[in-house]
Parts: C-alpha cells; sequence; structure tokens
C-alpha cells in the first residue's frame, strides 16, 4: 500500500511538470522600436550618441543598429555640429568642432534614412547643460569581511566614498560613474605575465541634494571591492566622473535606476515605460527609447596600492601536468598546452604544462600595455 502512495505521488508530479509551458505575456507595443543612447559634455573630446532598435521580448541576440543616419546637435544661438559614423549605429562628433558649454541649450536632431523605420525622423527637448562643482575628494577605508578565526583567514574587502559640495546651489542633482583599472601579475615567470583589465562601472547612481539644509555630499558610498576579484592584489586604480542633472533626466535615471534594482516580474518597471526625451516628429504617438543627455563633467582619480587580507587566488588550479627531461617533444605546444614552469636548467630537468592560456598568458583577460596613467598616482 505504502508503494502504491509513493508512485500515485510520483506519476502526479511528472504530470504536473509535463505541463508548464514558457509564458511570453502579449505587450501593446510595436516589437521593435529606436533607442537613442548618448550624451554630450562640456569636456574635451569627442562626443557619442548610438542609435539601434530594440528587440522583441525573449530575443537573446544583439541590438541591432541604425545605420546611415544623419545626425546633428545644435544649440539654442542656431549653432549645429553635424555627427560622423564611426561605426554602424555609432555617431561621434569632432573633437576639434564641438564642445558643450554651460548655460547653453542643446538639441539632438537624427534623419533615419532607413526602410525599417519608415525614414522617420527624431528630435529631441531642448536640453540645458547645468553647472557641476569640483568632486572635493575620493577616498577609502578597509572594510572586514570576515574575522580570522581557527583556519579562517581574515578577509577584508574595500569601502570607497566621496565627497563633494556647492556653496553657490548651482547644482543639487548629481549622477556618477566610473572607469575601473587594476593591475594583475599572473604566478608564473611566463612572458605575458603583468597585465592591466579596465572595466566601465554598470550601477546607477544618483543623489537630489534638494531636501538638504546645506548643498553638500559627504562619505557617499560610490562602491564597494570585495575580495571575491583580484582587484585589490596589486594596485587598484578608479577615474570618478561627476555630471550635473536637469529635473527630468534625474527622474529619467532615478526611474532606470528602480528598474535595474529590481528583481524582475511583469508589474516591475520596463523600460517602454520610462519617458524619453526623444520624440518622433512624423508620428509623436510613436514610443522611443532612452535618453539624449547633456551635462557638465568633472572627474578625480582615486588610487589603492594597499595590502589587503583574504583576496582571492584565481590561479590555484594552473598546473596540469608535468614533463621530466629538457628535450621531450610536447605535442601541441602553443596550442592546446602551455609551459608555465620551465625548470630546463635544473637537475633533473623538467617543464610543468598547463592547458588553460589564462595561466600563460594575461593578456588573454586584460591588456598587457600599461596606461599612461598609471604611474602618476595622482
Amino acid at each position: 500500500m505504502k508503494s502504491l502512495k509513493y508512485f500515485i505521488l510520483f506519476s502526479v508530479i511528472m504530470l504536473l511538470s509535463s505541463c508548464v509551458t514558457k509564458f511570453i505575456p502579449e505587450i501593446d507595443e510595436k516589437r521593435e522600436l529606436v533607442v537613442v543612447e548618448g550624451m554630450i559634455t562640456d569636456q574635451p573630446g569627442i562626443n557619442t550618441i548610438k542609435l539601434y532598435k530594440s528587440l522583441p521580448l525573449g530575443r537573446k541576440i544583439a541590438a541591432v543598429p541604425l545605420r546611415g543616419c544623419v545626425v546633428t546637435i545644435t544649440d539654442d544661438l542656431g549653432n549645429s555640429s553635424k555627427l560622423y559614423e564611426s561605426v554602424y549605429g555609432t555617431y561621434v562628433t569632432k573633437a576639434a568642432e564641438f564642445c558643450g558649454v554651460v548655460g547653453r541649450k542643446y538639441t539632438l536632431k537624427i534623419l533615419t534614412n532607413n526602410i525599417s523605420t519608415n525614414n522617420y525622423s527624431y528630435e529631441s527637448l531642448p536640453m540645458e547643460m547645468k553647472p557641476v562643482p569640483p568632486i572635493d575628494n575620493i577616498f577609502y577605508e578597509k572594510e572586514v569581511i570576515e574575522e580570522a578565526s581557527q583556519g579562517v583567514q581574515l578577509k577584508e574587502g574595500c569601502q570607497v566614498y566621496l565627497s563633494t559640495s556647492d556653496p553657490e546651489n548651482n547644482c543639487k542633482l548629481f549622477r556618477w560613474d566610473y572607469v575601473e583599472t587594476w593591475e594583475f601579475r599572473l604566478p608564473y615567470d611566463v612572458p605575458n605575465r603583468i597585465c592591466w583589465v579596465t572595466n566601465n562601472s554598470s550601477k546607477i547612481t544618483i543623489k537630489n541634494t534638494s531636501a538638504l539644509t546645506e548643498n553638500r555630499i559627504s562619505r557617499y558610498p560610490l562602491s564597494f571591492i570585495s575580495n571575491e576579484t583580484d582587484r585589490l592584489k596589486i594596485k587598484y586604480s578608479m577615474l570618478v566622473n561627476q555630471y550635473s542633472l536637469n529635473g527630468d533626466e534625474y527622474v529619467y535615471w532615478e526611474k532606470m535606476q528602480n528598474m535595474t534594482e529590481s528583481v524582475g516580474s511583469l508589474y516591475d518597471i520596463t523600460p517602454a515605460s520610462v519617458s524619453s526625451n526623444v520624440f518622433c516628429i512624423e508620428d509623436p504617438n510613436e514610443k522611443v527609447l532612452g535618453y539624449f543627455s547633456v551635462s557638465a563633467k568633472t572627474s578625480k582619480r582615486l588610487f589603492i596600492e594597499e595590502a589587503f587580507s583574504g583576496v582571492i587566488d584565481l590561479y590555484p588550479g594552473c598546473p596540469s601536468d608535468t614533463i621530466p627531461g629538457s628535450r621531450t617533444v610536447i605535442p601541441n605546444l602553443g596550442r592546446l598546452v602551455w609551459v608555465i614552469i620551465d625548470g630546463t636548467l635544473d637537475m633533473p630537468p623538467y617543464r610543468v604544462l598547463t592547458n588553460d592560456k589564462n595561466c600563460a598568458d594575461c593578456s588573454i583577460r586584460g591588456s598587457n600595455v600599461k596606461p599612461l596613467f598609471w604611474d602618476s598616482n595622482k
């Protein structure tokens, strides 16, 4: 009788699992929408606008760039700058011809020249470039992740803080992003042993100081660096960028922040529900995604070159075989296996091999060209 109960229970479970189907909700919007992604600042250099088409729900392939568009930026004084297409869907200004000016209003204009978009033209609202104060300070503090105990090593991480202020109250809406670079070294004396990795931040970080009695931000927790990477192993650098925002753009980034930090469900904010400042001239009811950002910008760099306890070792399993002798022919050397320890001058001679190229060549993961700023420490 007991066996019969187990059999019935097993049959019910199998029946229920066989009835599960993938659910894709029906949404009342076009399957492809124009997406605008880009920003201009008051700093020298090129400014980039990316144009592409969104993908239907559930698609995992790369977005389709909008090629061959005519893209211009005009200001409220009648000046106009045409962007050129550097790669498909990416349009850039010429550094010698365009630089944003605080106080002016800028409008982005796009003519798609694309059959799939009905040759529609798009235009942003005029966006004023608000001033932004300099970053007062960027600093870090060690944080204990796990205390040392019997058989357990102390584990430490690093909290990066930012402080800024604007006594003149010209800027009360802030956004930050950063570019991080760190040096890493392979634990073996191979030709490409020292490299650098550079990453852009992906987290949306904003702050509104309107409700504060003093327009000052102190000890703002910008980023936490854990011990689960080798960022803190040798030397680390973070270039922090601070941007001014107007009210509408702050609302945009706030909604995007809520969306990216949510757990994800049918009832969370979706990209299509976040209002853009770009609209279609021929069809004002057409939905446009993304935002044309106009911001003043200041930057400051932080270096961290201090010993942190308990940082993870990413190369514990590299050695895979030991070959005795100095004249042994190693099949597939340089293609499927690599020498990471050359002991051919020892007695007896030997070589240690690996089948993971990451263990023998740091350029697989990073760049072996030292960044120009690396030894400045400023």
